[in-house]
């Protein structure tokens, strides 16, 4: 290692030793005979001063640091002078006296200031994201999410799920949104889709005996945005197989209880509040209440449940699946599935917190002659069916086992933890409300060669 401390670790007990640190540099002041610096990593602070003769050529050296240059420095640990004392930072008893400085690499100067950047658009923002992500409020966030999913696999770890990575170049299946569509060079003319949740390849992993899956999954939908959409998202995808809607309850109520407890030291109360579709819409006026005055809660669960199976399309005249084709009709209702689809309840739910959807699942059909049944209801008849789904209604014909599962966005919930307004937050790399990525670009133009070797002619756009 090219330092022997963090610049978040070292405290009055480390007085007299000599240390090496490295990192940027985060503020710079000139006093005249005396030089201080801040140095910042992902641990924290330290405060460096460099005295002519003390320091040496290391102080000379410093006199050319800027903001966000990176150094290595050795020196020796003091305590602060009195009245001079930071208590906001753990290092703020000590500073470091420099003996040593090397220049590790120079910068620029900063487009904006890194620990201040609340005056600056987001676009700016994200077209110098690496140095947006040095703000240590983003970094919190990014750390949140890997602090997250150690719990998720935790978690779920202990009670035996298996986790499992399914395709992202896959068949289009439309489940709602459009499709990202890939071209394939070896066969002209078709495409791969991106998928927009592992839908399909989980039901194939409970026909497969796998029992229980998950997995921290990439999706992707073509549509519209806003503060809690992005064209690529993450969501936790779960299914069991031999089980109902009772067992993802208390699966999902044990892990977003531990999630809390963990990460914001908050006791939720379980079991969740239940509440019928029908009575959701006449009280609340939504399907994603939000329970936060009713219960001072800050983090409010419920579950929604009994949703239509159905909803009418009016433009199209035609029934279509409430969530998607694949959710069970509740067993009261199977009688009325030909005459009054309206009437048919399913074995879907939604779990809301604080107003917003953050997750949703259902009992599956696990059989051929009721999935080919839903689908004629939508419209879908048994060619297309076969076209577009035949992998999974052939599975169904090989012992498929009754499942249910559900898929919670990640991105929300993080945004709900951290207190922030936007799932753009929260992520990484995301992109702008209108699908682009500031800092590389994308999306963007190709080589007429690579078209050409697609067999794709541009006919229309800029």
């Amino acid at each position: 290692m090219l330092r022997t401390h963090t610049c978040g670790q070292l405290n009055s007990a480390d007085t007299g030793k000599q240390v090496t640190l490295c990192g940027w540099v985060a503020r710079r002041r000139d006093h005249g005979k005396l030089i201080f610096i801040d140095i910042r990593d992902r641990y924290g602070f330290t405060q460096v001063v460099f005295i002519p003769k003390e320091s040496g050529e290391a102080y000379k050296l410093a006199q050319d640091l800027r903001s966000e240059f990176v150094i290595k420095l050795t020196g020796v640990v003091n305590k602060r002078p009195a009245g001079t004392i930071n208590a906001k930072l753990p290092t703020g008893e000590i500073e470091v006296l420099a003996k040593e400085l090397e220049i590790l690499n120079p910068s620029l100067t900063p487009p904006f200031e890194i620990e201040d950047a609340g005056q600056i658009t987001e676009e700016m923002r994200l077209k110098y994201r690496y140095l947006d992500l040095r703000r240590t409020k983003v970094f919190n966030n990014l750390a949140l999410r890997s602090s997250l999913y150690k719990i998720i696999r935790g978690y779920l770890g202990n009670l035996d799920f298996i986790e499992c990575e399914t395709p992202i170049l896959t068949k289009s299946t439309p489940e709602g949104a459009r499709d990202y569509l890939v071209p394939s060079r070896l066969n002209i003319g078709q495409f791969y889709a991106l998928p927009q949740s592992p839908q399909l390849f989980k039901q194939i992993l409970m026909v497969s005996g796998i029992e229980k899956y998950y997995q921290i999954a990439k999706c992707f939908r073509d549509e519209d945005l806003r503060a809690d959409r992005q064209p690529e998202f993450t969501q936790l995808d779960i299914e069991m197989s031999f089980v109902n809607e009772e067992d993802i309850f208390a699966l999902t109520e044990g892990l977003m209880k531990l999630i809390l407890k963990e990460l914001k030291n908050i006791d939720i109360q379980t079991p969740f509040k239940r509440i019928p579709y029908d009575e959701a819409m006449q009280k609340y006026g939504s399907d994603k209440p939000d329970l936060r005055p009713e219960l001072k809660n800050d983090f409010a669960f419920c579950w929604v449940v009994d949703f239509p199976l159905f909803k009418f399309n009016a433009e199209e005249k035609r029934w279509e699946s409430e969530h998607h084709p694949f959710t069970a009709p509740a067993e009261s209702g199977l009688e009325d599935l030909d005459k009054s689809p309206d009437k048919v309840k399913s074995r879907s739910y939604d779990l809301v917190l604080n107003g917003m959807e953050l997750g949703s699942g259902s009992v599956r059909i696990h059989r051929q002659e009721l999935q080919e049944k839903i689908f004629n209801i939508i419209g879908i008849g048994k060619e297309e069916a076969k076209k577009r789904f035949g992998f999974l209604l052939e599975a169904f014909q090989f012992g498929a086992p009754p499942h249910a599962g559900v898929a919670f966005g990640l991105d929300r919930l993080l945004a709900i933890l951290s207190g922030e307004s936007s799932i753009r937050e929260v992520i990484t790399f995301p992109k702008t409300s209108a699908a682009f990525c500031p800092l590389t670009s994308a999306p963007s133009d190709v080589e007429r060669k690579q078209l050409k070797e697609l067999g794709i002619t541009i006919t229309g756009g800029k």
